[in-house]
Formats: structure tokens, sequence, C-alpha cells
């Protein structure tokens, strides 16, 4: 299979994107700078090659802030009022949630080079959260699969076997790592896959508060009955990959940088598709609404889509990104890796996060903080 097979995610067919007239680039600003805020794993790809080419070719200095989760992101924004940032990293889905504080300003898409990103994954994102009463909000960049990093020695697994199951089987206890609002979404998936919960393959939490407590409830009382099989609890990328390092765990529900990395350095870890469907997010670029760096920040942002920037960014993280053509530009190892854990059916079988609903992200938290007390 060629890796070019990301363009099948979600069945979507190519589709032809609105049209985008760029603005000359010598009507942009040559200096200055561009206040990034995004994930810590992001900021570090991006410091790495991307930012000082950016920085040589524009004359145009990158300031870094991080955050390592949705929520301190879109928290800081509304405390400062869309102020302080001018790009912002968000995931898609959670963009929605920033238009309670008009936290985020449109997307001006004239200034964007639209064409550099994949026709399916630029209007798919729509679906997802990226636009909101008919203006985008977000651009589509990146996108990775939450799933199953495992130590093969010890769960000799055969791929199509792979669960969210084995976090919970006897001989993981003490040794299951995962994120607790995501492992609320994989046990799901696992109790709904077995007749146990069902949930409509987790969709039912989206569409009332009482079908999420229904749900989530179940979920909750599941692991705190297993509780005795967590070896730790991460949130964010560092946190995941020492749970393996650090802490002795040898199976978890993880981001897919998280197990591609650690196979890279040992090979009995790999990271696999889970049979039930491996979650899926898609993270974007978007405008702060207090940004002060207009010019510059849409400068990083075409950038950004330049093939050879988008497979550089790839190749560092193990992120897929929605740049036309970067897999031409990514690493070996980095293809490798891509065809190891998907092919066709894998992802036929993909799980989407949808976009946030009002209740969705509170409610949650109540199950998180039972999971984390327990």
């Amino acid at each position: 299979m060629s890796i070019d097979r990301r363009t099948a995610i979600r069945g979507a067919a190519a589709a032809v994107a609105a049209p985008a007239v760029l603005r000359a680039h010598d009507a942009l600003a040559s200096s200055g700078s561009v206040k990034l805020f995004a994930w810590g794993d992001v900021v570090g790809a991006v410091q790495e090659k991307i930012g000082p080419e950016f920085e040589n070719s524009t004359g145009i200095q990158i300031e870094y802030s991080t955050f390592g989760s949705n929520d301190e992101a879109e928290n800081k924004l509304k405390a400062t009022g869309g102020k302080g940032f001018d790009m912002l990293w968000p995931s898609v889905t959670n963009v929605p949630s920033y238009h309670q504080n008009d936290a985020l300003q449109p997307v001006d898409e004239s200034r964007v080079d639209t064409g550099a990103v994949v026709e399916s994954m630029w209007r798919d994102s729509i679906k997802l959260g990226a636009a909101h009463r008919g203006q985008r909000y977000a651009i589509p960049y990146d996108w990775g699969t939450e799933a199953i990093t495992f130590d093969h020695s010890l769960f000799p697994v055969d791929d199509a076997d792979v669960s969210y199951g084995m976090l919970w089987v006897p001989d993981a206890k003490g040794q299951a790592t995962f994120r607790q609002k995501s492992a609320l979404m994989g046990v799901g998936l696992y109790l709904d896959s077995i007749g146990e919960v069902p949930s409509d393959r987790m969709l039912a939490v989206y569409q009332s508060e009482d079908e999420a407590r229904r749900v989530w409830g179940a979920c909750t009382k599941w692991i705190i009955e297993r509780k005795a099989n967590i070896g730790a609890f991460w949130n964010n990328a560092t946190e995941a990959s020492a749970a393996f390092t650090d802490a002795g765990c040898t199976v978890g529900q993880t981001w897919d940088t998280t197990g591609l990395l650690l196979a890279r350095d040992n090979p009995n870890f790999r990271y696999r598709m889970p049979k039930e469907g491996g979650i899926t997010w898609i993270d974007g670029i978007a405008i702060a609404a207090g940004a002060e760096n207009l010019d510059q920040t849409y400068e990083l942002i075409n950038f950004l889509l330049k093939p050879a920037m988008a497979g550089d960014f790839s190749s560092r993280l193990g992120y897929n990104t929605v740049v036309k053509g970067a897999a031409d530009n990514a690493s070996e190892e980095y293809k490798k890796q891509y065809n190891e854990v998907y092919d066709e059916q894998t992802l036929a079988n993909l799980w989407w996060w949808q976009a946030d609903t009002p209740f969705f992200a509170p409610v949650r938290q109540e199950f998180v903080e039972q999971i984390t007390n327990a």
C-alpha cells in the first residue's frame, strides 16, 4: 500500500476545494515576529528545522509558547480575551468551544495556499468543527491516532487481535497507562463491541447529556473495578513516553507519536490500531482574535503548508499531515512505520472525535475525576 492512501480516510473522495487567491508575497511583512501557541511536541518539532528555516528566509522571528491539552489552551485564550498570541494549534473538534468567548477570528482564505491541502481533509474538517456560521476558523494541518502501544515480547498479540481490552487483562496488572478522558472512549468502544454497554460506537455520548452519563457512567464503573491494572496516567506526549520508559508500563492507550517513537528505540514495542477502531484526531491552525501580527502569521501558515516542511514535521513526530506531497518529503523510517500501522482496513475502521457539544466536556470531566480519585 502506498502511504498516500491517507487521502482515503473516512471514505472521502477528492472534492474541489474552495478557490483561493494568494496575495503577493511581497505584500506581506518580511520582518517582525509571530507568537505561536502550540502543543509542546509540536513546538519541539518546529524548533528543530522549520522555525530556523522560516526565520532565515523571511526575517520573521517565532516566539514559542506551549500547552499540554486542549483545555489548557482554551482556558488560557479565554482568560486573555483572545489576546497575547497570534497563532494557535488546537484540535479541530475543540474549535467550537472558543466561539462562546469570541477568542478566535475567521481565517482569510484568500491569504492561505488552500490548494496545498488534500481536498477531502479540507472539506471534512468543516464537519468536525473548523467552520462556524459560514466562516472557517481552523486550517487542518496534522492528524493522527490514539491506539494501543504494547511490548510485543510480553503481549504476543497478532495485529488483527489488538484491542482496547488489552489494558485490562490480568497480565497487565500495574502496567497499563492511559489518558483518562480518552480511556473512557476506548473502554466504551470495547464494551460496545462485546455488547456489554451499547453506545452506537460511542456516538451516543454526543447525542444528549443523559446518554453521555449512561455510557460514561458504565465505563467509569468498569475501569474503577479494574483499577489495579493502572500503572500511570498521562496528559501529554512527554508523560505518555515516561509511563513506559520510567514507570515500567508495558501496554497503553497512547497517541501515535508515543508508540512510534518508542518503537524506533526498542523494537519490542509496537503501535497498532485496535480492532474496535483507532481513535482519530485532527489538529489545525487557528488565529487568535487579538492577534497583532497577522501578516507574519499568514506567512508562517503558508510556510508550514510547503511539502518539504510538512514532510519534516511528520518525520520528527510521527504525525501525518494534510499537505499534498508531504509523504514524498518524509523520512524512509516514517514511511515504513506508516505502512506497518495503517492499511485499507484500519483506515476504514477509524473512529473520529466529533465536534464538541455544550455538555460534552463538563460531563466527561466529572467521570475523569472519579477515575483519577478512585
